[in-house]
């Protein structure tokens, strides 16, 4: 079967709601045991991450394509260097902010061609906030929205989404957002280099991968990360701002990130306007 990039992304989509209503359920609910874990590199794994997983396997693994997930299965470079196309899933991006329970948490999934992020879909479940985005198709956000119908199709959703950048998103001066978990001293340099070249700069801080959708939507214009992530922390994303019209660059040059690599480790990086 072959899957165009409509087909990934509607199957995304329906999975990441899926995935999204099983999260707030078990944080909706005040008796709710997280069931807390920490992992070998000490981050956190509670049973939404894992409900949340095992929801959008169900889904993916009716496509021909292999997924790298967070909480998947580790597999050898070996097999995955072989993979063309592959689903990279991020089933609970910011776990340490749905413990903490501030909402500023998503769901990621993206369909990845030749190691460049191709289509994306990151769902907020608190805000019930869905973003989306493809190459030759554009970025959304679609407000609202915790299901669709098992027959609609892209155009309906898009015809009830926002285009992104909005216009309603307009500001003055410079936007900044940086990682509500992960300041640190080189960010706040880079911030401190961007006040001397655009005087105004207004800096907002956010968990998870909402910060490069901030970017894409327009409500922001630069993110710099210059902390450990991981890909599957920043495909989906990445996808959808190269949607938007922007790239993700690599820290030390105007170089896209790449995925699947052998060591899934993302260098830093900054999200902003390409490069001419």
């Amino acid at each position: 079967m072959s899957y165009l990039h409509e087909d990934v992304l509607l199957i995304s989509v329906k999975a990441a709601l899926a995935a999204g209503e099983v999260i707030r359920q078990i944080y909706d609910d005040p008796a709710s045991d997280f069931e807390v874990e920490m992992k070998k590199d000490n981050s956190p794994l509670t049973v939404a991450d894992r409900k949340s997983n095992e929801v959008i396997s169900s889904f993916l693994q009716s496509t021909p394509y292999p997924v790298l997930s967070e909480e998947g299965a580790s597999v050898d470079y070996a097999v995955r260097c072989k993979w063309v196309k592959l689903w990279i899933v991020d089933p609970l991006d910011g776990t340490k902010e749905f413990i903490k329970r501030n909402g500023e948490f998503t769901v990621n999934i993206a369909f990845v061609e030749n190691g460049s992020p191709v289509a994306g879909v990151i769902y907020v479940p608190v805000k019930k906030t869905l973003y989306f985005g493809a190459i030759g198709t554009g970025a959304f956000k679609c407000s609202d929205i915790v299901s669709v119908g098992s027959d609609v199709t892209l155009q309906q959703l898009m015809d009830v989404s926002e285009r992104m950048p909005s216009a309603d998103c307009a500001h003055s001066g410079l936007v900044v957002v940086a990682s509500r978990s992960h300041m640190n001293s080189e960010t706040e340099a880079y911030i401190e280099e961007l006040k001397k070249a655009h005087g105004e700069v207004r800096t907002v801080s956010k968990g998870s991968s909402i910060k490069i959708c901030l970017v894409a939507e327009g409500a922001a214009d630069i993110y710099p990360r210059f902390a450990p992530t991981m890909e599957w922390d920043t495909a989906a994303g990445h996808a959808i701002a190269v949607a938007a019209g922007l790239e993700v660059y690599r820290a030390d040059g105007d170089v896209p990130l790449r995925y699947n690599k052998e060591d899934l480790l993302n260098p830093w990086f900054v999200v902003k306007a390409k490069v001419n």
